[in-house]
């Protein structure tokens, strides 16, 4: 029995198609990958970029090339990663201001970070490491709510921006503490932490690539890490919990995520080299040097993360009463 015209070129297309694909997923890549980074070169988020995608090029044997868009609390280079094809020649590298606080602080974007983005990988987590001004009274957390306490609307803290993930971990410290202090939001990192230093502000949280530099060069006084746990890299850096907030805990992290659609086997091949080179030694020290701690997991696993995060997050921010729109 022959099938109909109409059916059977239906089908013939249908078989074209998925051999076209499958071809396409055996030959990846046979061209250079984009790693989008929505933030400008230099910082904590660059750092972990640049130190995945030369390993990442190699292991695929394409150039994986960096393209910084940074702005508007990652917003800008998040949505040009969301509009791109699905294909596995664009990644982005989603932090915990990308998936977990822009969908709770923000009731406009211009994508959907569940609907447009599938997890790759979960690539590191780093503690925010809190500190001072030399010339603020406090020598440790307990000191510096207590000075806060004693002052209150005149202590301030700065941030790179309103919803920036050091930003909800002054608010977190702020809640938990109950004491009455002013946020200064900044445009970056870099003009905070020079504000800071100058002693325009009195105290902000950062990554400890960023700011523990500046403690050793006596520029600022370290009081205590935001995780759970002490820092591997700073052992004897107390927790802010231990030392003034009992039950405070929170980080930055660093994903890998690709627009929504990009074939399952093009995801498994990429969370596959992506965990060999976290799993590296030599890479594993590298980032533990700078406060950063290498976090392979599986797709679900990351997907699992997001949603606890912004289930947090969203209740963070309806508490403190924040939006930004």
């Amino acid at each position: 029995m022959s099938l109909p015209r109409p059916l059977l070129a239906i089908l013939t297309s249908s078989v074209l198609m998925n051999c076209g694909l499958a071809a396409a997923q055996q030959t990846y890549p046979n061209r250079p990958i984009r790693f989008i980074v929505p933030y400008p070169p230099g910082g904590p988020t660059d750092i972990i970029g640049r130190t995945v995608n030369e390993r990442l090029g190699q292991r695929l044997g394409q150039p994986v090339i960096i393209d910084n868009r940074g702005g508007a609390a990652t917003v800008i280079g998040t949505e040009i990663a969301a509009r791109a094809p699905a294909d596995g020649y664009t990644l982005l590298l989603a932090t915990i201001t990308t998936l977990a606080v822009n969908p709770a602080l923000k009731s406009k974007l211009p994508y959907d970070v569940q609907r447009d983005f599938a997890p790759v990988s979960m690539l590191a987590t780093q503690p925010y490491l809190l500190v001072c001004h030399p010339g603020v009274a406090a020598t440790t957390v307990g000191e510096l709510v207590a000075l806060a306490k004693s002052r209150p609307g005149k202590i301030n803290f700065g941030s790179a921006g309103v919803g920036a993930g050091a930003h909800l971990a002054g608010e977190m410290l702020k809640h938990m503490a109950k004491i009455d202090v002013v946020h200064v939001p900044y445009k970056g990192s870099s003009p905070a932490m020079a504000d800071l230093m100058a002693g325009q502000v009195s105290y902000m949280f950062g990554g400890i690539s960023a700011v523990f530099p500046h403690v050793q060069s006596g520029k600022l006084r370290a009081l205590g890490v935001s995780t759970e746990k002490r820092s591997v890299a700073l052992p004897h850096i107390p927790t802010i919990a231990e030392s003034g907030v009992p039950g405070f805990a929170t980080n930055t992290w660093n994903s890998l995520v690709v627009p929504r659609g990009t074939p399952a086997a093009i995801i498994s091949r990429l969370n596959v080299e992506v965990g060999a080179i976290l799993s590296d030694p030599g890479v594993r020290e590298r980032m533990q040097k700078q406060g950063i701690e290498a976090a392979p997991s599986s797709p679900s696993e990351l997907a699992a993360y997001i949603k606890v995060e912004m289930a947090r997050f969203d209740q963070l921010i309806k508490a403190i009463g924040l939006k930004t729109d």
